[in-house]
C-alpha cells in the first residue's frame, strides 16, 4: 500500500539560529533512508519540510508500507569445483542445483545462484531509520532529560509516525509513536488528533494556530514587517538575518509597532540598533535617508484583537537596554581615545606576538609607510593607527564587539581628530566578510592594508598558516581583503614591498615566512580573480609571473583575454609552450648563451624571425610603457608566420655551439618580449 508519512517530532523550544537547518537536515536524511530502503521513490521535490520552535517534521508522499522483493546474485564456486562444494553452495542459498547459474570472470566460469531477498517492511524499520536520522542531524552539542538515556539537542516530549491513516509503531528517544500533535500554545487545541499525514499542516493551522511550514512562516512574517512599516512610515533596512530567527522563535506570528523617546537618538544609531535587534529581535525603522527613526516593529507569538498591554510590555523592556547603551556613550566620552592607548598594554593580543600595545605601535610604523608609498600624508596614518584599537577598552564595545572601530570614530570625531583620521579608526577592519565594503580614502586604505598584514606577517612568521578547511585566525579572509583593497582601490603598491614592511615591524621576533605568505597571498587572488568572471588559464598566465603591483593584474587579465581571441593565439601560446620547454632542456644540460651574437644568424627563417622580433618588440614598447597591455599582446600577433616557419626549418639544438647558442638566444629574446604582461604558454592545451 502506497500512502504519505509523516514523521514529527515534538521538543521543547529548539535553537533559533539552527531551526531551518535542523528541519532540512531530518527530512532529506529520513528520505534518503527511505529511498535506500526502496520505500519511497527518489523524488525529493514531493516531501514537505515542517520546523516551528516547538517540532522538526517531514511529510513524505508516496511511501510502501512494503518494499518489493528483489532478485539478488550470490556469486558461488568455480565451474570446475566438486560437486560436492556445489551441491552445498546450493543448499546454503536455498536453491537447487539445477537452478544455479554460469558466467565468466577474469579467472574463469562461476556459479551463481539469485537469490529471492524479501522487501524491507516499514512498520519493521522506520523507528530505526528515524533513530538514524536523528543521530546524523548537525546538532554540536547533545541534551539528556528525564531518568532515560535519549539525547537530543532539547527534550522531545511526543512522536508521531502516520502511514495514511496509520500509526506506525515503534519507539525513538524513549518515546512512543501516536497520531496526535500539539498545537499553539496559547493560541491553539493543546492535542489535535490527526485522521491521516495528509491533514496535518491544514490541522495544525486551523485547530493548532501554527504554520508549519518554515518558509510560508516566514513569507508571512516578511508580508506583515513591510506592510505595517508602510504604515509608520519608515523602512526596514537590512533585516533578512534577523527575520530567519525570528521565524525560528513564533508558531503563529503577529506584527506590532512600538516606539521609544525620541531622546535616546542622540546615541549613535548603530548602538541602538544592535540593542534592539541583538538584545530583543525588533525590527529598528528607518527614515527615507537611513536615519533611524524612534520606532520599532515586535513579532509576536500572540495575535489579538487588543494588543496595546503587548506593546506596552515590549517598550518598557526596551527602555532600560535604551538608557544602558546611552549611558555607555556618555561614559565613554569622558576619556579621550588617546588616553586609552596606554592601557592597551594589559590586553593581549596573541600570548606569542604581544599586547594590543605593541601591535598598534607596528600598525602605526607599517600604516605612515604605506601612506607615504601611496603619495599621502603619513602623519594623518599613524595617527589613525595609534588610535585605532583604543575603543577596545570602552564600555560600550565591551557590550557589543560588533561596533569595534564603529565606536572609534564616533569618539574620535567628539575628541576633535581629523575626520580622515575618525574615518581610518571605523574602516580599518574592512572588508570584515564577503561583500562588505571598502575603506574609502587613501589614509583608510593604508591602516585597513597595515592591520591586515602585521596580523598575516606575524601569524606566518609563527607558523601558523591556515591548514586544510582550518583557519581559526581567519587569515584567508585578511588576504582576501588585502587584495581586494589593493585590486578595487587601484593602489600602485608592491606586494613583495608590503610584505616585507609587515615583517620589518617584528624586528626578528618571529621567522621569515615571507615568500610563504606571498605565495599564500597569490593563491588566494586565483580564486578571487576567478569568481570576478576569468577563466582558469586566463589567470595561471597572469599569476605564473608573479606580478609585483596587483592593480594592474586586471589590465593584464584583460590583455590575455583579448590576446586569447586573437586567430593567431592558439599557434602562438602553443610556440611558446614549446619555447619554455626548448630552453628549460638547455638550462638543465647547462646550456649558456649570455654572449650570443643574433648578427650572425645564417638560416632565412631565423634571420626573418629575428628582425621581425625586434621590429614588434620597438614598436610595442611604447604601449608597454604607458600601461595599454592589450595592444602590446597584440602587436605581437604578426609574428605567428615566422614564428611557425622558425619551427619547421630550423633545428634549434644542433652540434654547432655558437650556432646554438645564437638560437636559444632567439628564443629567450622571443620568449622575454612575448611575456612581460603573462606567460602565454598557459594558454596552450
Amino acid at each position: 500500500m502506497q500512502a504519505s508519512l509523516l514523521v514529527e517530532l515534538l521538543t521543547e523550544e529548539l535553537p533559533p539560529k539552527s531551526l531551518a537547518r535542523l528541519g532540512q537536515s531530518f527530512a532529506d536524511e529520513l528520505f534518503n533512508l527511505l529511498a535506500r530502503y526502496q520505500l519511497t521513490s527518489r523524488d525529493l521535490t514531493k516531501r514537505r519540510v515542517f520546523a516551528t520552535p516547538r517540532r522538526i517534521g517531514v511529510l513524505i508522499p508516496e511511501v510502501m508500507s512494503s518494499a518489493p522483493d528483489r532478485s539478488n546474485p550470490v556469486d558461488g564456486p568455480s565451474v570446475k569445483a566438486p560437486t560436492q562444494a556445489i551441491e552445498g553452495f546450493a543448499r546454503k542459498q536455498g536453491v537447487s542445483v539445477e537452478a544455479l547459474e554460469q558466467r565468466a570472470t577474469p579467472k574463469g566460469g562461476i556459479y551463481f545462484a539469485n537469490v529471492l531477498v524479501k522487501g524491507a517492511l516499514l512498520d519493521s524499520v522506520l523507528a530505526q531509520l528515524v533513530t538514524e536520522a536523528i543521530k546524523k542531524l548537525p546538532i554540536p552539542k547533545l541534551m539528556r532529560w528525564g531518568d532515560g538515556e535519549a539525547q537530543f539537542v532539547r527534550p522531545v516530549h511526543g512522536l508521531v509516525m502516520l502511514h495514511g491513516a496509520r500509526v506506525v509503531p515503534g519507539t525513538v528517544l524513549g518515546i512512543s509513536a501516536c497520531a496526535t500533535t500539539h498545537g499553539h500554545r496559547f493560541m491553539g487545541a493543546r492535542s489535535i488528533a490527526l485522521a491521516q499525514a495528509d491533514e496535518y499542516e491544514a490541522r495544525l493551522l486551523d485547530d493548532g494556530a501554527v504554520i508549519a511550514d518554515f518558509g510560508k512562516r516566514r513569507a508571512e512574517i516578511d508580508r506583515l514587517l513591510l506592510a505595517e512599516a508602510v504604515r509608520q512610515g519608515g523602512a526596514l533596512g537590512a533585516y533578512l538575518d534577523l527575520l530567519d530567527e525570528v521565524t525560528a522563535l513564533v508558531e503563529h506570528p503577529s506584527v506590532y509597532a512600538g516606539g521609544f523617546d525620541p531622546g535616546f537618538l542622540e546615541v549613535p544609531q548603530e548602538c541602538l540598533i544592535l540593542t534592539m535587534r541583538q538584545n530583543q529581535k525588533y525590527f529598528p525603522l528607518f527614515d527615507a535617508t537611513g536615519r533611524l527613526l524612534p520606532k520599532f516593529l515586535i513579532v509576536s507569538n500572540m495575535r489579538l484583537a487588543d494588543p496595546r498591554h503587548v506593546i506596552d510590555g515590549n517598550e518598557r523592556v526596551v527602555r532600560p537596554r535604551l538608557e544602558d547603551a546611552r549611558f555607555f556613550y556618555n561614559q565613554d566620552r569622558k576619556l579621550r581615545l588617546e588616553e586609552r592607548v596606554p592601557q592597551l598594554a594589559r590586553v593581549v593580543h596573541h600570548n606569542k606576538l604581544g599586547s594590543q600595545l605593541e601591535r598598534v605601535e607596528r600598525l602605526q610604523l607599517l600604516a605612515g609607510r604605506i601612506a607615504r608609498d601611496l603619495g599621502t600624508d603619513g602623519a594623518l596614518a599613524e595617527r589613525a593607527a595609534w588610535l585605532a584599537k583604543a575603543d577596545l577598552l570602552t564600555a560600550m564595545v565591551g557590550e557589543f564587539p560588533e561596533l569595534q572601530g564603529v565606536m572609534g570614530r564616533y569618539y574620535a570625531l567628539h575628541d576633535g581628530e581629523a575626520p580622515e583620521v575618525a574615518d581610518a579608526i571605523e574602516a580599518h577592519y574592512r572588508p570584515r566578510h564577503a561583500g562588505d565594503s571598502l575603506p574609502e580614502g587613501v589614509v583608510a586604505c593604508a591602516v585597513a592594508l597595515a592591520e591586515k598584514l602585521d596580523t598575516l606577517a606575524g601569524l606566518f612568521g609563527l607558523g601558523q598558516q591556515p591548514t586544510g578547511d582550518k583557519d581559526p585566525f581567519a587569515l584567508r579572509r585578511a588576504a582576501l581583503g588585502t587584495i581586494r583593497i589593493l585590486v578595487e582601490r587601484n593602489l600602485d603598491l608592491s606586494l613583495a614591498g608590503l610584505v616585507s614592511a609587515a615583517f620589518a615591524g617584528y624586528s626578528g621576533k618571529v621567522g621569515d615566512a615571507r615568500t610563504d605568505l606571498e605565495m599564500f597571498v597569490l593563491d588566494r587572488m586565483r580564486g578571487y580573480f576567478q569568481e570576478t568572471g576569468y577563466t582558469a588559464n586566463e589567470v595561471d598566465a597572469v599569476l605564473a609571473m608573479h606580478p609585483a603591483r596587483i592593480n594592474l593584474i586586471p589590465r593584464q587579465l584583460e590583455a590575455v583575454r583579448a590576446f586569447a581571441a586573437l586567430p593567431e593565439a592558439v599557434s602562438l601560446a602553443a610556440a611558446n609552450k614549446r619555447v619554455a620547454n626548448i630552453l628549460k632542456q638547455a638550462a638543465a644540460k647547462g646550456e649558456s648563451f649570455a654572449n650570443a651574437e643574433l648578427s650572425r644568424l645564417k638560416e632565412p627563417a631565423e634571420r626573418a624571425l629575428h628582425e621581425a622580433l625586434r621590429s614588434t618588440a620597438d614598436e610595442a614598447e611604447s604601449r608597454f610603457a604607458r600601461g595599454d597591455y592589450t595592444a602590446y599582446l597584440k602587436a605581437f600577433a604578426v609574428l605567428k608566420t615566422p614564428v611557425d616557419a622558425f619551427f619547421e626549418s630550423v633545428m634549434v639544438m644542433v652540434d654547432d655551439q655558437k650556432l646554438r647558442q645564437n638560437r636559444l638566444a632567439l628564443l629567450a629574446d622571443l620568449r622575454n618580449a612575448m611575456n612581460r604582461v603573462a606567460d602565454l604558454s598557459k594558454l596552450a592545451k
